[in-house]
């Protein structure tokens, strides 16, 4: 950090990443208007949550494990923890498929 160009080149950064932020919330609360769900269980106990948070979403996400297995002479093979239904909803809602994980 001791020039100016990577100082700003980390604020950038910091500038995208507010950005895709801002976006993801916006995504979800907007989807769960036009599908009318009011709250998600995203708090902790499963309390609901009117407004999430992009930190909230992604606290949901945070067990979910991706292996990819490859044995010489054979195709690789993915191997995927289930997803909650909540973590599926989210996905839906935010217009992700659970393929992309895998399964």
């Amino acid at each position: 950090m001791k020039s100016v160009s990577r100082i700003q080149a980390l604020l950038a950064v910091y500038f995208f990443v507010l950005i895709v932020q801002t976006l993801l919330e916006r995504e979800l609360r907007q989807a769960m208007e036009r599908s009318e769900i009011e709250m998600l269980p995203l708090y902790p106990e499963g309390r609901p949550c009117r407004r999430p948070t992009t930190r909230k979403i992604l606290d949901r996400f945070d067990g979910v494990q991706r292996h990819e297995l490859t044995l010489p002479g054979r195709q690789g093979e993915v191997l995927v923890i289930e997803l909650s239904p909540l973590q599926k909803q989210i996905l839906k809602l935010v217009g992700i498929s659970a393929k992309s994980y895998g399964l």
